[in-house]
């Protein structure tokens, strides 16, 4: 007859540490194959401007040089004149084409709201601006020609989001002055890509924090992740000019969640994740001044028409953007550790933000997704 054996307790318990051992081994076997499949797993972050910036050879990412010829034929043809792709922070990619080179300042034009829009959050962060209330609050009453009522109606959030209810159909969408500045709709009840009262976002700011514009984004931002460059007065807009290694930076930083290295520069989680989700039901491809991808439907700038069709549909759901007139770039790209940044010359248009070139792009882009 068989005798079923028993085992002592320490019997168990030895039989249970092998066990946990051999787990062990096994998972660090397996982190040790993942990081010999993704070297370049680990977020890098360059020092000061004038530091050299550490880069990948792009074969180390299993990138074709057929493809990146290609790409580089199609830039060149495409009036572009600086290109940088960064895989998880280091230069993967980056090419000058005429006279441009590496310090060659580049307007960045719509794609500079971004900027605008992360100062937002910094001066929210420290107290100094709600985006909930009134612009009134900072700007002063009177500064539409709208009655008191519609006017206190509009918040910072709407200019934000683009949804002010400023009548869209004036002879100069850019001018700020209060009589191109009329009530259309009730704020919140219409998006239109309206120029202006993204443009009064920099007099909230100067109005709101200690030494003005200039002073904060120098300290809080620009200083901070090493970026260069200026902001130059076109007509009523101010466009921000630098160098394309500069959108690289902020780029990057956009791509680590608001932190530089280890430093947060921006500590406000929630506002920084409403810039990058849809800021209201309207135009669900549009957050705070960045225009994101994956979504249902988009509303294109000069437009009231939703068209149900991503952003880009070629390009990764979780893609978002800083676009600007004549087809300036600034890609961030979560899910694969991409920043891309394109600045030039319109492609064949001069569309104020989103073109049929990026789907041209990131049609010829596949290969860095594989």
């Amino acid at each position: 007859m068989f005798v079923k054996e028993r085992l002592h307790p320490s019997h168990w318990l030895i039989g249970f540490l092998f066990s946990a051992l051999i787990f062990s081994s096994c998972e660090k076997l397996k982190l040790k194959e993942d990081e010999k499949e993704d070297p370049w797993a680990n977020m890098y972050f360059p020092s000061s401007p004038l530091s050299q910036w550490e880069t990948i050879i792009h074969t180390e990412l299993q990138w074709k040089n057929n493809d990146v010829q290609s790409l580089m034929q199609f830039l060149e043809e495409k009036n572009t004149r600086a290109f940088i792709v960064l895989k998880n922070g280091r230069i993967a990619l980056e090419t000058y084409f005429g006279d441009t080179h590496v310090q060659t300042p580049l307007p960045w034009f719509s794609a500079g709201k971004t900027i605008t829009a992360f100062l937002v959050g910094l001066a929210q962060e420290q107290g100094f601006i709600n985006i909930e209330e009134s612009t009134s609050k900072y700007l002063g009453n009177g500064w539409t020609s709208m009655t008191a009522i519609q006017e206190m109606a509009i918040t910072v959030r709407d200019q934000l989001s683009m949804t002010t209810g400023l009548d869209y159909q004036v002879d100069d969408l850019f001018c700020t002055d209060r009589e191109c500045l009329h009530y259309a709709y009730p704020a919140g009840t219409e998006w239109y890509y309206h120029n202006a009262p993204y443009t009064l976002l920099t007099q909230v700011i100067d109005q709101s924090v200690p030494g003005g514009f200039d002073r904060f984004f120098n300290l809080r931002l620009k200083d901070k992740i090493g970026m260069q460059g200026f902001w130059v007065q076109l007509g009523y807009n101010e466009v921000y000019m630098s160098n394309a290694r500069s959108m690289a930076r902020f780029g990057l930083l956009m791509l680590n969640n608001g932190i530089w290295a280890d430093q947060p520069v921006m500590n406000d989680e929630k506002y920084f994740k409403d810039m990058i989700r849809p800021s209201q039901t309207l135009n669900k491809s549009y957050g705070y001044l960045w225009w994101l991808n994956g979504l249902e439907s988009i509303i294109y700038p000069g437009s009231t028409q939703v068209l149900n069709t991503p952003l880009i549909p070629s390009a990764p759901d979780d893609l978002f953007a800083g676009l600007g007139l004549n087809d300036q770039k600034l890609y961030v790209v979560p899910s694969h550790g991409l920043v891309i940044v394109r600045l030039g010359g319109a492609s064949g248009n001069s569309l104020l933000g989103p073109s049929s070139f990026d789907e041209q792009l990131w049609q010829r882009l596949q290969w860095m997704l594989k």
